[in-house]
């Protein structure tokens, strides 16, 4: 599988939502994104097969923090390692700002993001109750400390 990880741009959007609203029953709107991708401290990735947009991570840094918001993937193109390939370009980059913690919540009821985050290195270091909404549910909060040796995946 040729997957090529690249940099948002403007006329991704639609893909990107459609795969956002797809994935998420509190999704992220239009206007979310567009504010992202203005941010000089966000980065957001898609992923490209063939032409064809089939997934993005979405993530953001604060001095030496970085907060891993969403990652996304097609459903017909799930559990083939695209999920895994995005959240390691994100790190990439946050090696590159000199992050030193990466943090993201996940949903208890979503062990798939959990072993594919815990698979990545990231240890559960708390939880924050009633995060989510539609349904209600608890945010597990997960935690990966960096080391700064660049990963070899290749963004332009």
């Amino acid at each position: 599988m040729n997957v090529l990880i690249r940099v948002m741009e403007e006329p991704d959007l639609p893909a990107v939502l459609a795969i956002e609203n797809a994935s998420y029953t509190m999704p992220w709107n239009e206007g979310t994104f567009r504010g992202l991708v203005r941010r000089r401290d966000a980065d957001i990735l898609v992923a490209e097969l063939d032409g064809a947009l089939v997934g993005y991570a979405a993530a953001w840094t604060v001095l030496d923090e970085c907060e891993l918001g969403n990652v996304a993937v097609s459903d017909a193109w799930r559990q083939r390692g695209i999920g895994t390939r995005l959240v390691h370009a994100i790190l990439e980059r946050a090696r590159r700002r000199r992050v030193r913690e990466v943090f993201l919540e996940v949903r208890p009821s979503n062990p798939g993001a959990q072993q594919l985050y815990r698979n990545l290195g990231f240890r559960l270091v708390g939880r924050r109750r009633n995060y989510y909404m539609e349904p209600d549910e608890d945010a597990l909060v997960m935690r990966l400390v960096l080391d700064h040796h660049m990963e070899n995946e290749k963004i332009r």
